[in-house]
């Protein structure tokens, strides 16, 4: 227990993602921006039997891997008494659900990738095999077939006297494992406007995704609804080729402002920040850590005879202490990498950087926007 412990403690990812303190623009296309509306991705489920496993399947505690093997054996006009079927045994076997998406536009017989995840007691998918699963629809409908060996990013061994394990065994994926069986119909062929709709809606992006349409085919095709849709007429010369109109209004760039952004994964502990991202004057209450960040003004002389000018720069002294006192202090300058190098210093936990992280942003410290995954 004690290097499991240690060993997370260590392998915390901390991603510093450099951002500028204020929103900085960077040219983007208007096809990673936005999709056009009804071409879109579908979800698609399964149950489905992974087989081959090691002894580390389902257990007789999961009815429904028993009653899933006697329905499968029926199919192959393999009937068990009535006597067998109360004592098999399903530890070679693990009951699954089969989930993928189907992307617009795919054809049938083309392959896409399945995740394979565990929904009875099974320790582990490791060495198994998936038995044709059919995928369905919101609709009901079987879109694709999936099969084939599963594919884990992690082990689990153990014996009487402990366990070893890495990441999550009872998840799996196959690659190109299912068959599209059936294709989503999408026509945009007859279509008189198009609907951009944005990933992530601002009415300054939609504004200048309209302003770009329209400077680049010379007359006013795009206007803005809202802040996340941009409506394309169709012009004549286009009325017979979408898939180029499309591609024409893709391949347009625009300027996109990049804003300063903070995102918590509470189940890993990873914590990705922006590099400059600063906090107002604030004070934190949390445990018995204590993180002291007050401003150190120095002032930079340029060389003799030289053009420069004097300035005075911000150095923020960094102070960390464990023992009694109970308030975290940021002083306005100090930036979220500060606080994160020295909370790592300390040893904090990551629920301890989460939660300052978290604190600061709700007494509106925090000069970011805080996503929490």
């Amino acid at each position: 227990m004690a290097t499991h412990k240690t060993f997370l403690k260590f392998l915390i990812i901390i991603t510093v993602i450099l951002y500028s303190v204020n929103s900085y623009a960077a040219e983007v296309r208007i096809g990673d921006i936005t999709n056009v509306r009804g071409v879109r991705q579908n979800q698609l489920v399964g149950y489905g039997l992974v087989v081959g496993l090691a002894g580390t399947g389902d257990g007789t505690n999961a009815k429904f891997t028993i009653q899933s093997v006697i329905n499968m054996l029926k199919r192959f006009d393999v009937n068990l008494p009535p006597a067998l079927t109360a004592s098999l045994q399903t530890k070679n076997i693990a009951a699954v659900m089969v989930t993928a998406n189907l992307p617009p536009f795919i054809k049938e017989g083309s392959r896409i990738n399945v995740n394979v995840a565990s929904i009875g007691d099974a320790k582990s998918l490791q060495g198994g095999t998936l038995l044709m699963t059919p995928l369905v629809g919101a609709n009901g409908k079987v879109y694709a077939v999936a099969q084939g060996p599963l594919s884990i990013g992690g082990f689990s061994f153990g014996t009487a006297g402990g366990n070893v394990r890495q990441n999550f065994p009872t998840t799996a994926i196959i690659p190109d494992g299912a068959i599209v069986e059936r294709q989503v119909e999408v026509d945009l062929s007859g279509m008189d406007k198009l609907y951009f709709d944005l990933n992530h809606p601002d009415f300054t992006m939609a504004n200048r995704i309209q302003q770009a349409i329209n400077s680049h085919f010379k007359q006013y095709i795009a206007h803005a609804n809202d802040s996340g849709s941009v409506v394309v007429d169709v012009p004549d010369l286009y009325k017979g080729d979408i898939v180029g109109f499309v591609s024409a209004i893709n391949q347009l760039t625009i300027q996109n402002e990049v804003k300063p952004k903070v995102v918590i994964d509470e189940r890993t502990g990873t914590v990705v920040i922006g590099g400059n991202v600063t906090v107002n004057p604030v004070s934190v209450s949390h445990g018995n850590l204590t993180v002291t960040i007050s401003p150190n003004r120095q002032v930079s002389q340029p060389p003799p005879l030289s053009a420069g000018q004097t300035t005075v720069t911000q150095n923020p002294t960094i102070t960390v202490n464990q023992e009694q006192s109970r308030f975290l202090n940021f002083y306005k300058g100090a930036t979220v990498k500060d606080l994160v190098n020295a909370l790592n210093k300390a040893g904090a936990t990551p629920n301890d950087i989460i939660a300052i992280l978290e604190a600061l942003k709700q007494a509106g410290s925090l000069n970011a926007s805080l996503e929490v995954m």
